[in-house]
């Protein structure tokens, strides 16, 4: 998948708006995630479910201090760790994302758009409704154009935004902000994995790699 395209600019008026800048800064900090699928250590298991269960508990704890370690810096230089607090969790969810679909015995077929799917469908649902389509039993992954990479990144960053500027308001709090932004690591990181299973218990079948929306 490539990851040429870059998220829309919003007009002058939007672009005042600290959401709409920090949408901005999302999408572009999405983009990588739609090129790259991790390799993973991890073997099919006789017992899927379960070893994903000790992979999203080991994964959520590391995300959780991670994030809640980011969260400390006070005031408006802890505004600055928001992003990349937010790309660290990111970064081992992907991972996670990755050995569970390992121990499924589909880390082979993994593609760009199914990490991105785990990632972010129960944050951001609309914005990746253009990826995976459930057909029965089957679950149909499309291959995304660059148009489309940019209108996915767009509508996440724009989902997430809100959000982002509610982890900066957490960091005027030090001590309980990064409790709380910890906490919520770990909670984002436990439906990742969900999200994961449910997709690699299924039959994924993905699609051509279109050329357009």
């Amino acid at each position: 998948m490539s990851t040429k395209s870059t998220a829309k600019k919003p007009s002058p008026a939007e672009a005042d708006k600290p959401s709409s800048r920090m949408g901005v800064l999302i999408a572009e900090a999405i983009l990588p995630f739609m090129g790259q699928v991790p390799n993973s250590d991890e073997r099919k298991s006789q017992k899927p479910e379960e070893a994903s269960r000790k992979l999203a508990n080991a994964a959520a704890s590391k995300a959780a201090m991670a994030a809640g370690a980011l969260a400390l810096p006070p005031g408006a230089i802890g505004w600055l760790t928001i992003l990349p607090e937010m790309m660290g969790v990111w970064n081992i969810q992907k991972q996670m994302v990755a050995d569970i679909a390992a121990v499924y015995g589909k880390q082979k077929t993994l593609t760009p758009e199914q990490v991105v799917y785990c990632l972010f469908q129960h944050t951001a649902a609309q914005g990746v409704r253009d990826l995976v389509v459930r057909v029965g039993q089957r679950t149909l992954v499309r291959r995304a154009s660059p148009r489309l990479i940019g209108a996915i990144t767009r509508r996440i960053g724009a989902k997430l935004a809100q959000r982002a500027l509610g982890k900066g308001m957490a960091r005027w709090l030090p001590i309980v902000g990064a409790v709380g932004v910890g906490a919520y690591a770990y909670y984002d990181t436990a439906q990742v994995a969900a999200t994961a299973i449910d997709l690699f218990e299924g039959v994924i079948e993905v699609e051509a790699i279109e050329t357009d929306l």
